[in-house]
Parts: C-alpha cells; sequence; structure tokens
C-alpha cells in the first residue's frame, strides 16, 4: 500500500511551487517523514531536500438556516516537500 495518496492541488500550493519549489501531498496519518520522502523520490524519480508535516484539524459543517451543527470535514495528514536543485515534478504530463 502506499504511503501517498494524492497530490495537493490547490491555488496555495500551486503559488508555493511557482515560487518556492515546493510541493504537497495528502498522506496516511500513520506515515512518518522518511516513509514519505523515500515514496515520493521512489514515484516521480526525485531528489527530496526537506519535508514538512501538518495534520489538519476537523472543521464543523452547519446548516445555514437552523445553525446546527450536521458533521464535520474529515482529519487528513498533508506534507510539503522542497526538491533539491535541478529537480522538478509535473502532476499535469498526462493529460
Amino acid at each position: 500500500m502506499s504511503v501517498l495518496i494524492k497530490p495537493l492541488i490547490t491555488e496555495k500550493m500551486t503559488m508555493l511551487t511557482d515560487k518556492r519549489k515546493q510541493y504537497g501531498f495528502v498522506c496516511l496519518r500513520t506515515a512518518s517523514k522518511d516513509e514519505i520522502k523515500s515514496e515520493i523520490e521512489k514515484v516521480y524519480g526525485v531528489e527530496v531536500d526537506w519535508i514538512n508535516t501538518i495534520v489538519t484539524t476537523p472543521k464543523r459543517k452547519k446548516n445555514r438556516r437552523t445553525g446546527q451543527t450536521t458533521g464535520r470535514t474529515n482529519i487528513y495528514k498533508k506534507a510539503i516537500c522542497k526538491l533539491k536543485e535541478g529537480h522538478e515534478i509535473d502532476f499535469y504530463e498526462n493529460i
């Protein structure tokens, strides 16, 4: 089973990729930084300089009309990695 679930492609991550060459991924919550780093290097064929991980907190979902809480968002782990100089990942190459 892969540690990486999917690449994180949002407006904020696209800005980080353009300015700082940082890439984001959604990972398993039990994955360590070493596991994430080796998986990125194996799948994309690049060298990773460093990795930061963040576990997101759930946000409550409310009904606008009644104001009652109806649920919450999922908890997931994000990994933001910086690649070494000269390496790049293109998520759109197969489209």
